[in-house]
């Protein structure tokens, strides 16, 4: 039977959900298609829960990189949520909305509208500050519920007071007006829960008899009427099923699938396409490139005379935590990846923060992602928060079942290995501060004698990974690389438009769930103006 709406949403994660919600809030019927299942996995609820998702085949797309010789020719593990809420129901539940010049960046490029006091609104409106912070800023009446950390470990308020010791300004709110410097982490939580897209946007658009959500729904080509975009064409569940939008269809797969979906639809590099088999709708060349994501190198030390979240996830140790979580809603099951961060400049003369060094009362064992080491240890990711290298994802045949190939390029660019270096330094200055001196042992990775400029290239190419920002590969703006206008609107293409992390023309300073959702309301916003204008 074929399905029909007002608006289609392709993808209900960080940014389909808000669509789900915001569209649907005046009646309009509102199609979600999402290739998961529902958000039912016990993990996804119990926030430490994120080192059972990072692989797991039922809720994640488990996508992974091309060898590259920049990276020591590894495929490097890329998680993608593949659920209701999608990467929302799977990372690491930081809450940081980046750096004003981020915005401000895009405005310049091409992108009106899109300056941070014109998104900023956007920002407050999506979320539910718990913990304080300047009204100017913070929203509090948005589904999205943002609060501290509930419980501190030792070694998290030990690195703030080696940060300030090593000179980083402390900052009372990095997501308000004071993004750089050093200060603790927010969370996306509900109560002692989770607080993905789906449990917060979605959950209020649920409610509404308008809104049809279907889930094991893989989009598998857009429909067209010449120029216009009608409907699209799904899978589910082995049958082959279609549904058409009476005004728009809003591609929101995310950075992987939103530009595979495009090119297998016809829209992207014509000489690409027709070398896969693909007839071109429109020649679009800049869809799949552009790609930009946060590779890191950490910096690990063994501790001692504390406590850090490697003993907390064992024996009695872990049951008591349990019990914490199950009767108080406290503890450390309560956690997200990251509790304490630092904003800072590689270098002089540079206008905002180029380097975010994220910190973890943690270790994990080497080369085993998401184990935990026995012995107490702690962890600073040193991530270069605006590289200049790109790469692209490009579909690899006309199946549109095909994986595509995703080559990212990291450190193609040679800068951005100074900028990883300079942080590394950074790092091991904090750790080698007055306020570690109890606790310090030694530091485990990369170890106290990598100190050589080609031992410190080595260990970063071969040794480093990413913290799953991948943005940009449906960039907007006006030029020639743009796949959509600053109204987020397929160039060429009536009746389509993409929305999520894919459409960021440069990656964001820090994690990328946040400014997600924020184009999610600020395109909610457009499309219904459109709507009324066309009326």
């Amino acid at each position: 039977m074929e399905l029909e709406a007002d608006y289609i949403v392709v993808g209900a994660g960080s940014a389909g959900c808000v669509l789900a919600d915001r569209l649907s809030e005046d009646g309009s019927k509102v199609l979600v298609l999402e290739a998961g299942p529902k958000d039912l996995h016990p993990m996804i609820h119990i926030p430490a829960g994120i080192l059972h998702l990072l692989y797991n085949e039922k809720v994640n797309w488990n996508y992974s990189s091309e060898p590259e010789e920049t990276t020591g020719n590894r495929r490097i593990h890329w998680p993608r949520g593949r659920v209701l809420g999608g990467s929302s129901s799977i990372n690491g539940m930081l809450y940081v909305r980046g750096n004003p010049a981020d915005y401000d960046g895009w405005a310049q490029m091409g992108c009106r509208g899109w300056s941070f006091d014109e998104v900023l609104p956007f920002f407050r409106k999506s979320e539910s500050y718990k913990s304080g912070g300047d009204d100017d800023f913070r929203g509090r009446g948005g589904p999205l519920e943002v609060e501290d950390y509930r419980n501190i470990l030792t070694l998290t308020h030990k690195f703030v007071e080696a940060a300030e010791e090593a000179g980083f300004k402390k900052s009372g709110d990095l997501n308000g007006a004071e993004p750089e410097g050093v200060g603790y982490s927010q969370m996306t939580r509900l109560g002692r829960r989770r607080g993905s897209t789906a449990q917060t946007f979605l959950a209020r658009a649920k409610r509404r008899q308008n809104v049809q959500i279907e889930t094991n729904a893989i989009a598998t080509r857009l429909l067209f009427d010449g120029k216009r975009c009608t409907g699209i064409a799904f899978r589910q569940k082995g049958v082959d099923r279609q549904a058409t939008a009476r005004r728009e269809v809003i591609v929101s797969g995310g950075s992987v699938n939103s530009p595979h979906l495009l090119q297998v639809s016809g829209i992207g590099p014509a000489a690409h396409l027709h070398s896969i088999g693909v007839d071109v709708r429109q020649d679009s060349p800049g869809v799949g490139g552009n790609l930009s994501d946060h590779y890191v190198a950490r910096i690990a030390h063994r501790v001692r005379d504390t406590v850090s979240i490697n003993q907390l996830s064992r024996g009695m140790r872990l049951l008591r935590e349990i019990g914490k979580f199950a009767l108080m809603g406290n503890g450390a099951l309560t956690f997200g990846v990251t509790s304490a961060q630092v904003f800072s400049r590689s270098r002089e003369g540079l206008s905002s923060p180029d380097l975010q060094l994220l910190f973890t009362p943690a270790s994990y064992q080497q080369g085993v992602i998401g184990t935990l080491e026995k012995e107490a240890g702690m962890t600073v990711a040193v991530c270069a928060v605006r590289p200049s290298s790109r790469g692209t994802i490009m579909a690899a045949s006309a199946d549109p079942l095909e994986r595509p190939l995703i080559r990212p390029n990291y450190l193609s660019d040679p800068d951005d290995m100074r900028v990883i270096l300079a942080g590394m330094e950074q790092a091991r200055r904090i750790f080698a501060q007055p306020a570690f001196a109890p606790y310090n042992v030694a530091e485990t990775l990369p170890g106290s004698g990598v100190k050589s400029e080609a031992d410190l290239h080595a260990y970063v190419r071969e040794q480093g990974s990413i913290i799953y920002h991948p943005v940009g590969t449906c960039k907007m703006g006006e030029d020639p690389l743009a796949v959509v206008s600053p109204r987020l609107a397929v160039h060429g293409i009536e009746g389509l438009r993409v929305v999520d992390a894919s459409v960021m023309p440069t990656v964001t300073t820090g994690n990328t769930n946040a400014p997600t959702i924020m184009i999610a309301e600020k395109a909610s916003a457009m499309i219904i103006e459109d709507a009324k204008n066309a009326t």
